[in-house]
């Protein structure tokens, strides 16, 4: 028998298991939905990093993909790297030129037969690789396409891609050197040459410049003739895209005797105007056979043209006082028309010489454009510029003699 008070007792513990077991059962379960609800949070994260990466390897895929293709604008070093030939497939007969960039051989297309010129780039060294001015050359060479431009086809490269050559055309005869062997028999061209030849080399910097570049090394080293009187530039290891508003760039730039005073006053800032006053230059060159400014040194170069054209001013060159090495050098004072003695009226016309006036002047601003120099009057007079095939290759082509005793040191397909 339970008395009254144990039944109470006995009921209260009894509820208190009660809502001890519903409080764990409670909790237990809050536990549980907690945890599915952990488990949620913790799978969607999991979408979203993954669904991230995704996204993330499409996008740097297709940066990948763009960067290999080569737009129309710009051929790729790189890609065309991937593309090459190989150098056994030529045969080198001879070496015909080697520059600060690079070597250039005469080859024979065993596919093809044809003859080409092989240009092997030189490295910096074996792991820095080329320089950023031989891969500009063979990106500009690949790019360009101009009847009066040296065309770029193709890159060959040994087998163990160490050496890495361009293949060109073939152009047989240098400028200066006919220019030379002419001097040598004591003849001079006649306007209609002169004129056949600036009107080449103007077309082709007219077209260099329309495409946003500065080629920098123009002379007639650089210049090639075929056989067919085809004038070509060559040598595109200086050349520079240019922009607005303008860059500063390099002033050591151009072979010294084609240099622009702005070029040789250290002038970080400059443009096309510099490959204009290597025209001009060239332009004396080709009446006279003999350079304008045959300077010894940056100053006996500045003091040559200074002698001929006057002494600048800021009245004749705005800005000239400013420009960086003019407060380091004394000036004479010569006044202008020293040019002018120098050039005689049988040689080249007042229209000529109107025309090397334009090609030479101080002011960059002012000097004339390559397009406007097409349409100067000098070109209109008579006689007219002759067709280039008219154009007297008497001389004995390169592909012989004149280079047969400068053997290549090595044939350009040996490398291993």
């Amino acid at each position: 028998m339970y008395s009254v008070n144990e039944i109470v007792i006995s009921n209260q513990d009894s509820a208190g298991a009660a809502s001890r077991s519903q409080l764990k059962a409670a909790l237990q379960k809050t536990k549980e939905t907690s945890g599915l609800k952990q488990a949620a949070i913790d799978r969607y994260r999991d979408f979203i990093r993954r669904e991230k990466k995704s996204y993330n390897d499409k996008k740097w895929k297709k940066v990948k993909e763009e960067r290999k293709q080569p737009t129309d604008a710009e051929p790729c070093f790189r890609t065309a790297l991937k593309e090459s030939r190989s150098i056994r497939e030529f045969e080198c007969l001879n070496k015909i030129d080697e520059g600060a960039y690079g070597v250039v051989y005469r080859a024979r297309d065993k596919s093809t037969n044809d003859i080409v010129a092989l240009k092997r780039l030189k490295a910096l060294n074996e792991t820095e690789g080329f320089s950023i001015a031989a891969e500009r050359e063979l990106n500009t060479l690949l790019k360009l396409k101009h009847p009066n431009i040296v065309a770029g086809w193709d890159i060959a490269v040994s087998s163990k891609r160490n050496h890495v050559y361009v293949v060109m055309e073939y152009v047989p005869h240098q400028l200066r050197s006919f220019l030379e062997t002419m001097r040598q028999n004591h003849l001079l061209f006649g306007p209609e040459h002169v004129k056949c030849l600036m009107s080449q080399l103007l077309r082709a910097v007219q077209y260099l410049h329309a495409n946003h570049i500065i080629h920098r090394d123009l002379k007639t080293h650089n210049i090639l003739l075929t056989q067919d009187g085809v004038l070509k530039i060559a040598d595109f290891g200086m050349t520079r895209e240019y922009g607005f508003p303008l860059q500063q760039y390099t002033p050591g730039v151009c072979t010294r005797w084609y240099r622009a005073p702005e070029l040789l006053l250290l002038s970080p800032q400059y443009s096309t105007p510099i490959d204009m006053w290597s025209i001009g230059c060239i332009l004396y060159e080709l009446v006279y056979l003999c350079p304008l400014f045959p300077g010894t040194s940056d100053l006996d170069q500045l003091n040559r043209i200074f002698v001929d054209l006057g002494t600048p001013s800021d009245a004749t060159w705005p800005g000239f006082s400013s420009l960086p090495s003019i407060q380091n050098i004394i000036l004479d004072d010569y006044p202008p028309g020293g040019l002018r003695k120098k050039i005689n009226a049988k040689d080249l016309s007042e229209s000529g010489f109107s025309l090397l006036e334009g090609l030479l002047t101080y002011n960059p601003a002012r000097r004339v454009t390559a397009a406007a120099a097409l349409e100067h009057a000098f070109f209109k007079e008579q006689p007219v510029a002759i067709e280039p095939a008219m154009f007297p290759m008497a001389m004995q082509s390169e592909d012989s003699d004149q280079y047969s005793a400068t053997e290549p040191e090595e044939d350009c397909g040996s490398h291993p």
